[in-house]
């Protein structure tokens, strides 16, 4: 149910800042995204997943977080996190 390296690495490369960027919130929310999509799909055939439906959960609320950070930095940043990862309405 996680994601494969080669997809994390990518979603590094594409959502860093700077060289070597790993830690940043773009990165850290778009990670979360693919987890997310990932385990979104998983609970279409899995409805009764309890255990790993809190995990979901908590992800979702940890990328809320990483969001709502994000946001009050720098709201340029967020409007274009937000639209690249195509979240919300």
């Amino acid at each position: 149910m996680s994601i494969t390296p080669e997809e994390k690495t990518r979603l590094i490369k594409e959502y860093a800042t700077k060289e070597g960027d790993t830690g940043s919130p773009e990165v850290q929310v778009a990670i979360l995204t693919s987890r997310i999509t990932t385990l979104t799909e998983h609970f279409k055939g899995h409805k009764k997943d309890n255990h790993s439906r809190r995990g979901l959960l908590m992800m979702v609320a940890q990328r809320r977080k990483l969001l709502d950070y994000t946001k009050a930095k720098d709201e340029a940043r967020y409007q274009s996190l937000i639209k690249r990862l195509g979240i919300r309405r």
